[in-house]
């Protein structure tokens, strides 16, 4: 016999009627027990793609063109902004 170890934390929330009501509905919609199963499948399927947005930086041509050219013109010099936040990836690990 297995033992399977449940570490079940507590998020609170307040919110207003109408938008308990529509989660409540929604939640029915989708066949879910209850209204925590269905923000809980909320958090699971929204929060992977919303975190690999964050990693993503998307460009146009033109706009990595830009940026390239920009990276190579040894004129400019970066600010206290930039190599703050240069710094902070690498002890990052980044």
């Amino acid at each position: 016999m297995a033992i399977v170890s449940s570490n079940n934390q507590r998020i609170e929330m307040r919110v207003d009627s109408e938008t308990k009501q529509l989660a409540e509905r929604a939640s029915t919609a989708l066949g879910c027990a209850s209204l925590s199963e269905y923000i809980t499948r909320l958090i699971r399927e929204n929060s992977p793609k919303i975190i690999q947005q964050q990693k993503e930086i998307k460009l146009s041509n033109r706009q990595f063109d830009c940026f390239i050219e920009l990276c190579q013109d040894v004129s400019l010099k970066p600010g206290k902004q930039l190599l703050k936040a240069a710094k902070r990836l690498d002890e990052e690990g980044f």
